[in-house]
């Protein structure tokens, strides 16, 4: 059966050369967090880029649709604050308002866009306050297949294998809209020799999408995808639930029983840090929940997100100074290696440089 029913119901560039160094098993991997999005805008060619020289193991496009179809990164389908389209005056009818997973955005959404429209476009820095915009107006929006292209070759000039753990965004949504991204990301990673044969992670906040994806990939030779489910705080729900009416929260997917229910389709659980350890009154890391012992009970892995060296992003007690935007490299090692102590099996990071850091100093 065509994935694209199955969701309906549930809700050749480089080769890889054989010779490659693989990360050992009991390594934890460094995912670059949309790239190396401490420095450079996040989603763009250059940020994986930097990523991949900085150590990453996996880099991370959060996947969206354009109008004709054709995958691209952005890390929502909203670009009014992560491109400079409010400042280009032939797009501005295109500024409209939508409801997506229960929200209500106004802003302009790459389903209203062809690609060779949003080529017209440059990335923004998304956190410009602590950021700034020194790298504003010099990328472009990259496309799955020129994400793959760069990947492969940074794989065959540096002679280690780099995967790829894309995170398909609002399906439920793009479903809805006759956008589906699941058929059409299997058939973009197939079309590649490089993703053909190296490692893939496809994740999601969602369960039909991978559910189906499971069907599918079980009834196929693609041995080298695996499903990741992501999971967000505890009370929220997941966009899938939320559409269909059901109560579903993401605590109850954390739940022993839901954890063995997630294990019959997905390989690994991706949650969020402070569902691990949370953050205790004092501002310093607390003691652990049992989530990451009764994944592993579930025969899960534990890869979890994000870490960020900024001020803002750190447990109180790991800061250095008061402003937010001062970076704490010291508080984000000792966050990441208080992680990797639990047993996390990887983590998603801004700074895949201090990822890697944390990682080879153990």
């Amino acid at each position: 059966m065509p994935l694209r029913h199955l969701l309906a119901l549930l809700m050749a560039i480089a080769p890889l050369p054989p010779a490659m160094a693989v990360q050992p098993s009991d390594t934890p991997l460094v995912i670059a967090h949309r790239g190396a999005s401490a420095y450079l805008p996040e989603h763009t060619l250059a940020a994986y880029a930097r990523a991949i020289e900085d150590g990453a193991d996996y880099i991370e496009p959060d996947l969206v649709a354009t109008r004709d179809g054709v995958l691209v990164a952005r890390h929502e389908n909203e670009i009014g604050g992560t491109t400079d389209v409010a400042q280009r005056a032939e797009f501005a009818s295109r500024k409209r308002r939508q409801r997506i997973d229960g929200e209500v955005f106004d802003g302009w959404f790459t389903e209203d866009f062809t690609l060779a429209e949003l080529k017209m476009l440059c990335a923004r820095e998304r956190l410009p306050e602590l950021r700034g915009t020194s790298h504003d107006g010099q990328h472009g929006i990259a496309t799955l297949d020129e994400i793959i292209a760069l990947v492969a070759d940074h794989a065959v000039r540096s002679g280690r294998t780099i995967g790829l753990i894309p995170e398909i965004k609002h399906p439920s949504h793009f479903q809805r809209i006759g956008l589906p991204m699941e058929e059409r990301l299997l058939d973009t990673l197939a079309a590649h020799a490089y993703t053909r044969e190296a490692p893939v992670v496809v994740q999601s906040f969602e369960q039909a999408n991978l559910r189906a994806l499971r069907t599918h990939l079980d009834a196929s030779t693609q041995d080298n995808i695996r499903l990741l489910q992501l999971l967000g705080p505890a009370d929220e729900q997941p966009g899938d639930a939320r559409a269909a009416g059901r109560p579903t929260r993401y605590a109850d997917l954390m739940t022993p029983a839901g954890l063995q229910d997630i294990a019959g389709y997905a390989d690994i659980i991706g949650p969020w840090t402070r569902l691990l350890i949370p953050v205790a009154e004092d501002g310093a890391l607390g003691d652990a929940t049992p989530l990451m012992a009764d994944a592993r009970a579930a025969g899960l892995q534990v890869w979890c997100y994000t870490f960020r060296p900024e001020n803002h992003f750190l447990p109180a007690a790991l800061r250095e100074g008061d402003d937010p935007r001062t970076r704490s490299d010291a508080g984000s090692l000792a966050e990441i290696r208080a992680y990797l102590a639990l047993g996390i099996g990887g983590f998603f990071t801004d700074d895949p440089a201090l990822g890697r850091r944390a990682v080879d100093a153990r």
